[in-house]
């Protein structure tokens, strides 16, 4: 390899594949994308831990023959554990944690060869839509300095569009690939409910509502990913039926003539930007033009009592994982060891009764059989990935008045007023109001992407959503690989792409 130049005209799998044909060393991709994250992240922040030592180790070898022999990959600091590396989760509590394991996941990325170089910068525990932890401080977008990449796979996605390396893993609980991927241009899918290994910390993550994989640039490599990791593994809840063939073959074919339901309003009631409402009316007119069915057409679901169901879960999660890291750690967790933030939704999770809980449930239940009625008529549904194009760093924080209340409030324990205030209500809708359309997905637990088939007048990316039935990851892959080849998106780079630094 002569340089940067080869190095972004392929995707993972081309990098794979040069490596099995000896045209280039396993060491000599680290090396480059080592060069890269140097010249890049400091403008950036996306990689939060490097690991070049023990990547340069592995790189010289003997690797595993897998899909991905010899291709650098960086891992969210979120969900799934390294062995031997620090595992922090965005958290100020965990700043000096070392995990004594690697996650099944992990297991199964290093068995595709991929070498691993650092671990990406997140949200406080993945709870935000945003980048931008108190610990590590805010990931910038590629695309513009200034706008925030998304999140919770922030660090994730900057690192990807930025060309540090070309697939790295992400994990989506709400939204947490797919939101990042639309504001960064990549691909993602978030896979069904059971698809993914959660082994061996948890049984479902969030409920179920959470999933990891990766984000890419391109979808052939999403896929063979997907085919590499999938897969219930020891002692899962649960297993939900194989794919007929691989994933990477089904990008190649034709999805047929797909009838596509589509909506553009919010479901919280929120006002959606004329762009990302644009965005999904010409991929309407692009889906039309490849020969499928295109209507307006919303699916029956109650979407504020959705959005609050998923906040229930939230909240009783998140006091959850205080009570964990206070056993794990040894010690009582204190208020200066999170967010403020993160403080107040653990007191909220402590207030709600069981009773609120298995309710918040039941409308998942409630959803996914008004999805399933949806899927008898329609093939697909599509929205906007998010409502509003890359946000502004720093515009979703606590205003000064706002973080001064919640302290107040924290100190006086007083945060059974919120609930009797409707303030539980009312936050939950603000913090959806930017992006409102992937927590049907998760809490649905069906298979779901981002697409980038539209730019902005200011040259921002703005992804688009597809959302398919239970199990349907194959029809998302057909399609991709077809939307993919009709208005390719791999040669669009942002202006702060690192071959722009070389």
């Amino acid at each position: 390899m002569k340089g940067f130049k080869e190095y972004d005209q392929y995707d993972a799998l081309g990098l794979a594949r040069l490596v099995k044909q000896k045209k280039i060393t396993p060491l000599e991709l680290c090396e480059e994308a080592i060069k890269r994250i140097e010249i890049s992240n400091p403008k950036l922040n996306a990689v939060i831990h490097k690991m070049y030592d023990s990547a340069r180790e592995i790189a010289r070898g003997p690797l595993p023959r897998g899909p991905f022999m010899g291709v650098p990959f960086l891992v969210k600091d979120l969900v799934s554990p390294l062995e031997g590396e620090p595992f922090r989760s965005g958290c100020k509590a965990l700043r000096n944690y070392i995990a004594d394991h690697d996650s099944e996941l992990i297991m199964r990325y290093k068995k595709t060869g991929v070498v691993v170089l650092g671990k990406t910068n997140t949200p406080e525990f993945g709870l935000m839509g945003i980048t931008e932890p108190e610990l590590f401080g805010p990931t910038r977008n590629p695309w513009n300095l200034e706008r925030n990449p998304g999140g919770s796979s922030g660090g994730s996605a900057a690192a990807v569009a930025a060309g540090m390396v070309h697939i790295a893993h992400g994990g989506d609980g709400g939204g947490s690939i797919r939101i990042p991927s639309a504001w960064t241009g990549l691909f993602g899918v978030k896979p069904s409910r059971g698809r993914m290994p959660t082994g061996p910390d948890y049984g479902e993550n969030w409920q179920g509502a959470a999933q990891e994989h990766i984000i890419s640039r391109s979808v052939r490599d999403s896929a063979a990913m997907l085919d590499a990791t999938m897969g219930a593994d020891n002692g899962a809840p649960y297993k939900i039926s194989p794919p007929e063939h691989t994933y990477l073959s089904e990008v190649k074919k034709n999805p047929g003539k797909l009838k596509v339901g589509f909506c553009t309003r919010s479901p919280v009631g929120t006002p959606v930007h004329k762009e990302c409402v644009n965005a999904v009316k010409e991929t309407a007119f692009l889906l039309k033009d490849l020969g499928h069915i295109v209507e307006e057409k919303e699916p029956e679901v109650d979407g504020i009592a959705l959005a609050r169901s998923y906040f229930i879960m939230y909240y009783g999660e998140v006091a959850a994982d205080l009570k964990y890291i206070s056993m794990l750690l040894k010690r009582k967790i204190r208020r200066k060891d999170v967010e403020a933030i993160t403080w107040t939704i653990s007191k909220l999770g402590g207030l709600l009764g069981a009773s609120d809980f298995v309710l918040a449930k039941r409308e998942w239940s409630r959803a996914s059989r008004a999805m399933a009625g949806y899927f008898q008529d329609y093939d697909l549904y599509l929205t906007p990935t998010n409502a509003q194009p890359p946000l502004v760093i720093g515009s979703q924080r606590l205003s000064f008045f706002e973080r001064a209340g919640q302290c107040v409030i924290n100190a006086l324990n007083a945060e059974k007023l919120l609930i009797k205030s409707g303030y539980l209500d009312r936050v939950a809708y603000d913090a959806l109001s930017d992006t409102p359309f992937t927590q049907l997905a998760n809490l649905c637990g069906l298979p779901a992407m981002s697409v980038p088939l539209y730019w902005t007048t200011d040259s921002l990316p703005c992804g688009v959503q597809f959302v398919a039935p239970f199990g349907g990851e194959d029809l998302l892959f057909r399609l991709a690989g077809q939307l993919e080849k009709a208005q390719p998106w791999f040669e669009r780079v942002p202006p702060h792409h690192v071959s722009t630094m070389l």
